[in-house]
């Protein structure tokens, strides 16, 4: 099982002063957050991606991505390649950050490349609708 599956952290959010609705405290996990359950977890990357609109101006799928898989750390221009790949969207397409529609594929295809198996989309799904867009 996979760090982030098994911390209900399916997108591996490192542990920072941000705190997450459904995130576990203290956290047992000395690198990343850990969640009551997935779709905590998911509701935190949805968030996450849709704060980097609001506050940094990132509104492309390969913006996004470069911040939150930088190449310091990552093959980030295979996991922007992963991504487009699973959900048709382009690396420079202009996403709406609140749309399920847009959303839930590009979180579940990130989840995916996070964590090495396929989403569970109602989690995925839950976790959108525990947003407060």
């Amino acid at each position: 099982m996979s760090r982030g599956i098994a911390n209900n952290n399916p997108g591996n959010i490192r542990r920072s002063r941000v705190r997450y609705r459904g995130e576990c405290h203290p956290s047992t996990d000395a690198s990343f957050k850990q969640f009551e359950s997935m779709a905590w977890g998911y509701r935190a990357m949805f968030v996450l991606l849709d704060t980097y609109r609001k506050r940094y101006g990132l509104s492309t799928l390969r913006d996004m991505i470069m911040r939150y898989a930088p190449p310091e750390e990552n093959h980030t221009a295979l996991y922007i390649a992963t991504v487009c790949d699973l959900t048709g969207i382009t690396p420079d397409e202009r996403l709406d950050t609140r749309s399920r529609k847009v959303m839930v594929p590009i979180v579940a295809a990130m989840s995916k490349v996070e964590n090495g198996c396929a989403a569970n989309r109602e989690e995925v799904e839950q976790g959108f609708d525990l947003t407060e867009f």
